[in-house]
């Protein structure tokens, strides 16, 4: 984080897959050469960096995340990573499968939302009162992630893999007072406001494992307390901007067209709210 401008930058990975047969090392290497170049200040990486669970996938993807040049990396396991008992590689490798981490401006809380051998996700009210507690400081941003999606993800067909307890986790992250939230899974990038939080999905990194006319992407969340701006970045080609929004005021820019084929309109006015 700059001190001197109090203003933070995260990069947001997801959906690595190593191992799967639509793995792209090129793209991972691009994307993690890119992000060196940000030089953010914490790098999340909201799961399925492999894509069977088997140790030599999480020994691949551990070499590849080892090449970031951040002290403050953030890593949960997906619902590819919780099969064949893959949550033991994880725990052996990358430690906790959920965790906590502060800076000046920052609260971020990253939640294993995966069940073993289980595409669905979950996030349990047995942490509901740790998420509180952890959020429970004054931060420019407060940051909550997990693998998957709260809400439905359009372009991606029937819906059947929203978090069970989606309604319940919403609510408790409404209480903690939390301004945004970060997931993968879908392979899709898209954005929501729901009522005073923004929630965000990104797509796959490193497969071409993508729906339609979507490309591989990771996010760049660059801000203060009072604008943040979230970036698509597409390695080796450039970037567009997804959302920009105002942590205080909830007013927000979106995307003219997320992603192909659904339109959106760019501005909701601040009064306005989705629940």
């Amino acid at each position: 984080m700059n001190s001197e401008s109090n203003t933070f930058s995260i990069a947001h990975i997801s959906d690595m897959h190593c191992g799967s047969p639509y793995f792209v090392p090129e793209l991972l290497e691009s994307a993690i050469e890119e992000i060196n170049d940000h030089d953010p200040d914490v790098v999340v990486v909201s799961g399925d960096l492999t894509n069977e669970g088997f140790l030599p996938e999480y020994e691949l993807a551990l070499d590849y995340l080892d090449r970031l040049q951040t002290q403050n990396l953030v890593v949960i396991p997906g619902n590819h990573d919780a099969r064949n008992v893959g949550y033991e590689h994880f725990e052996d490798l990358f430690g906790s499968r959920s965790s906590d981490l502060y800076t000046d401006d920052l609260a971020i809380v990253a939640v294993d939302s995966s069940e073993p051998d289980l595409d669905y996700g979950t996030v349990g009210r047995g942490r509901y009162q740790w998420i509180e507690g952890c959020f429970d400081r004054e931060v420019a941003l407060k940051v909550f992630v997990l693998h998957h999606h709260l809400l439905p993800v359009p372009g991606t067909g029937r819906e059947r893999n929203v978090v069970h307890d989606a309604g319940d986790t919403l609510e408790c992250l409404m209480r903690s007072g939390v301004n945004l939230v970060l997931s993968g899974h879908k392979h899709v990038p898209y954005a929501w406001r729901f009522e005073s939080m923004f929630i965000v999905s990104t797509g796959t990194v490193s497969t071409l494992r993508v729906r339609g006319r979507t490309k591989p992407c990771y996010l760049m969340i660059r801000g203060d307390a009072d604008e943040v701006t979230v970036t698509r970045h597409y390695p080796e080609v450039g970037s567009d901007q997804l959302l920009k929004f105002g942590p205080r005021t909830l007013e927000y820019t979106k995307a003219d067209e997320i992603i192909a084929g659904h339109r959106v309109t760019p501005r909701r006015p601040a009064g306005e709210e989705r629940g």
